[in-house]
């Protein structure tokens, strides 16, 4: 990717058909990618300058006022979109906002072309009335526009608002204009002009897209025999309070989901699939890309062996969890990365039950809750738990229903900053490894090889060197403890606990 590529994707389309919705998704699809990317919404601009609470007159294009205001809270978004670009180093840039006549989608491509900003137009048609409702309801009632606003009088509102957008509304049609046409919720899709590699990926992600009411389940395998010992990795069976678990999911899922269609998603491995058995719903799918973080060499060792065989690794993965990857194995970004496919398909999909690992899951969560890399290693994904998403244009309702079976608690906080140092240090006066070898060099040379045994080259050659050196072992440490098998914890009844998306950054 270009170091100075910069796309600024502009939203078009009527209040109530999806932009706000299809604009947050883009942009947590993007951030959780690794593509730094940010949402400058219009109307967040609009209520600073004019309030939140201000009737649908205020959107009269024959009300002078009106329509000062609003171009004042346009150029300023504009502004600070630019500077966004250029002080952040920004990838890409969502303008949420109607953008609905010729003559502001012109403006705009002429502002951001002076920049040598690249420019997405995306615009979202509907013409279906129980979307449009639902929209409404769900949609614009929840927005900081009509808090506190009796719903009636709200929705009210709102449709004389749109009213007045439809009497200017002019449907892209520009030739020369780069855009993608939503109609439908993606039921047909026009796209125009489209170039490069980051602007196909965005389109693509957006032909899977869908604005339509679903709910999205996620579930940890029952506990298996390897969580139990404190093992990582592995394809071990599930223990006795596991299969308690997966008897227990059926009535659960029932409870909650009712008669409706639902999908099972699992790995490939021996617990998930398990746990999936007694589920009556005919429709399930094994993914590989689903399977468990590769932990590599470490693949089915405690996480206190890992400190003791390779403590460096182990200060390394602390330091910088997202990042690291397991020798002969994977890290965190590399899972996001095989999960691509998976997000995809579950954007097209109506209700999914995933019945995956930790790992997986919590990139996954993340993806839906907008968390940060730093943050996403050590999302709580509890055993014996099943979470429950529901996507809104302004975050994602989540709910989780904890079953009465007790499981090992796998999960591990985030180290303090003070302890990953002073690890670290341990480790670093411990040389590479426990079991390494320190190679001396010749007098006159500064420094020291160091062999790894874990590297496929042996540096028992130099040009300095005329002979084999002798050989000193670092002795391994002891004293490093882990927290991979803490006591058992009982879930309470089946508690449900609502919260809503608070969007970091945004």
């Amino acid at each position: 990717m270009s170091s100075n590529l910069r796309i600024a994707c502009v939203m078009v389309g009527l209040p109530a058909r999806g932009k706000t919705y299809i604009a947050q998704k883009v942009c947590r699809y993007l951030t959780w990618l690794g593509i730094n990317t940010k949402v400058f919404n219009v109307g967040n601009y609009r209520r600073k300058l004019a309030g939140a609470h201000v009737p649908h007159t205020f959107f009269d294009p024959a009300n002078p006022e009106g329509e000062k205001s609003r171009k004042e809270a346009a150029a300023e978004a504009l502004a600070d979109m630019m500077r966004w670009f250029e002080e952040d180093e920004g990838i890409v840039a969502i303008y949420d906002a109607t953008n609905s006549t010729k003559t502001r989608r012109a403006w705009l491509q002429e502002s951001l072309n002076k920049k040598d900003i690249q420019v997405l137009f995306i615009e979202s048609i509907c013409q279906d009335e129980e979307v449009i409702l639902n929209n409404i309801r769900d949609v614009k009632l929840s927005s900081p526009d009509y808090v506190d606003i009796d719903p009636d009088q709200a929705a009210e509102d709102f449709r004389a608002r749109i009213d007045h957008y439809q009497e200017q509304y002019e449907t892209i049609t520009e030739e020369g204009l780069t855009y993608i046409k939503l109609i439908n919720v993606g039921s047909q899709v026009i796209i125009n002009l489209i170039k490069g590699y980051l602007e196909s990926r965005i389109v693509y992600y957006l032909m899977n897209l869908h604005i339509a009411p679903r709910k999205i389940y996620m579930s940890r395998h029952g506990e298996s025999v390897f969580n139990v010992e404190g093992k990582i990795g592995g394809d071990s069976p599930l223990s006795p309070r596991g299969e308690m678990y997966a008897s227990r999911l059926p009535d659960l899922i029932r409870q909650n989901l009712g008669d409706q269609n639902l999908t099972i998603w699992t790995s490939t491995m021996k617990r998930t699939i398990q746990t999936a058995s007694l589920l009556p719903h005919p429709t399930k799918k094994q993914w590989k890309a689903l399977e468990e973080l590769d932990a590599g060499v470490c693949d089915g060792m405690t996480y206190e062996e890992i400190a003791e065989k390779y403590p460096e690794d182990y200060a390394n993965r602390d330091e910088d969890k997202f990042n690291y990857r397991y020798r002969g194995g994977e890290s965190y970004r590399d899972v996001v990365l095989r999960l691509e496919p998976v997000i995809m398909e579950l954007e097209r999909h109506q209700n999914i039950l995933i019945i995956g690992h930790q790992a997986i899951l919590r990139c996954i969560y993340a993806y839906f809750m907008n968390y940060s890399h730093e943050d996403l290693p050590y999302i709580k994904i509890p055993l014996h738990t099943v979470i429950e998403l529901t996507p809104k244009a302004y975050g994602c309702d989540e709910k989780r229903f904890k079953v009465d079976i007790e499981a090992v608690d796998t999960h591990r906080p985030k180290p303090t900053r003070a302890a990953s140092i002073r690890r670290k240090a341990s480790t670093n006066l411990a040389s590479k490894a426990p079991g390494s070898l320190t190679l001396p060099n010749p007098a006159g040379a500064s420094g020291e090889i160091v062999y790894d045994p874990m590297s496929p080259i042996l540096p028992l050659t130099s040009p300095k060197l005329t002979s084999r050196p002798s050989l000193t072992v670092v002795p391994a440490i002891k004293d490093l403890k882990s927290t991979a098998s803490p006591p058992t914890t009982s879930s309470l009844t089946s508690e449900v606990v609502n919260l809503q998306l608070n969007d970091k950054g945004q």
